[in-house]
């Protein structure tokens, strides 16, 4: 999967806009979705998904994937958000937040009213927020936003340890392919048993083989002369879009226009 977005991001449709401007717009973006409101942080994520599928032609197939392992990661926490209990002596002053309940022994756990709001909540703000960090990953290749964050200032070091991040995510991914179709080759995954000792065992070589993988990029490393910085060469072919510019300046400001309404309304209510 790691390589097929790598591939994406270099064939992408909006592949000629300037990375600046891409990377900007998505900064811009993410500040906005986180803070809105929900109706907003909504918008936002439609307008991106826009963005990334119809302008940058990426699969739907493929981002719809990547919104469900981003959502997985808001489900696991649902039980937390939405689920509460207190003691039967409590339940009197837990009636007006309760949705629906269940008494278990000397406890009444339920469904908690203001829990699932903030539940929905942190879904649109979440969902919004990968929306623009999902257009940013999947139409700018990795190193020309390290080249991008460099003309902007940022400190080398920190752009180095991204760029080696960046590079043992796919060594990492690699070994643990080897090694998985290895296991499966020998039928390592028959039953519960033998799954959790390959698995133990993948785990262990994962760890030895990449630090040997690592060794070796050292020594590569040293043997071309490395003297404390990476120098990645591409071309600048690209070409600035008023289109694209003026769009995605008046999305904004519509955006931000909406939220300020919003409050407004809120306000007068009040």
């Amino acid at each position: 999967m790691s390589l097929q977005l790598d591939t994406l991001a270099y064939t992408n449709q909006l592949r000629e806009i300037p990375p600046e401007q891409k990377l900007i717009f998505a900064i811009a973006t993410l500040v906005i979705s986180l803070s809105t409101h929900p109706l907003v942080q909504v918008l936002m994520a439609l307008w991106m998904s826009v963005w990334t599928v119809i302008y940058a032609r990426i699969p739907a197939g493929i981002y719809l994937r990547l919104l469900i392992v981003a959502s997985f990661f808001w489900l696991t926490s649902l039980p937390a958000l939405i689920l509460n209990s207190v003691s039967v002596a409590d339940l009197p002053n837990v009636l007006p937040d309760s949705w629906s309940g269940l008494t278990l022994g000397h406890y009444y756990v339920y469904i908690s009213r203001s829990g699932y709001q903030q539940a929905l909540a942190i879904l649109t703000r979440a969902l919004a927020s990968v929306c623009c960090l999902y257009f940013l990953m999947l139409t700018v290749p990795f190193t020309e936003v390290l080249q991008t964050l460099r003309q902007l200032g940022f400190p080398v070091l920190l752009t180095e340890l991204l760029l080696l991040m960046y590079r043992f995510i796919f060594i990492l991914l690699k070994t643990a392919t080897e090694l998985w179709t290895a296991q499966q080759s020998r039928d390592g995954y028959r039953n519960w048993r033998t799954a959790m000792k390959s698995l133990a065992l993948l785990i262990g070589q994962l760890l030895k083989r990449t630090l040997q993988q690592y060794s070796q990029f050292s020594v590569g490393l040293e043997a071309r002369g490395f003297r404390g910085e990476f120098r990645v060469w591409h071309p600048r072919r690209y070409r600035p879009r008023a289109r694209y510019l003026i769009e995605a300046i008046f999305g904004c400001v519509v955006l931000i226009a909406i939220e300020l309404w919003r409050n407004a309304g809120i306000f007068t209510r009040i």
